[in-house]
């Protein structure tokens, strides 16, 4: 089991919205979509880019630099150029913020 890290306030991350945060040596990506608080490495596995830049429709995440998409639910790539996914974390939303176990 890992560990949980506080990462965010609630009212930081509005629906539909990403944000970019860090977390035990680990850049990860917060969406919000329809109240549930999805975590991903913020690493687009295509290329390397931040995944926090990018754009949030429904439950898929855009990264603007080359267009990959990824399932922001299972973190599993949708969109060519990316083939591979990106690893996702659990989340728990608690009263003094959003928390996410990393490994």
């Amino acid at each position: 089991m890992g560990s949980w890290h506080r990462v965010a306030s609630a009212d930081q991350l509005a629906e539909g919205t990403l944000l970019g945060v860090e977390a035990g040596g680990e850049r990860l990506v917060l969406a919000r979509v329809e109240g549930m608080v999805y975590a991903l490495r913020d690493r687009c596995s295509h290329a390397d880019f931040p995944l926090h830049d990018g754009e949030l429709h429904g439950t898929i995440l855009e990264c603007v630099h080359h267009g990959a998409q990824f399932d922001v639910c299972t973190g599993k790539a949708k969109r060519f150029p990316a083939v591979r996914g990106v690893p996702v974390f659990p989340v728990e939303l608690r009263d003094d913020g959003i928390h996410v176990e990393l490994p």
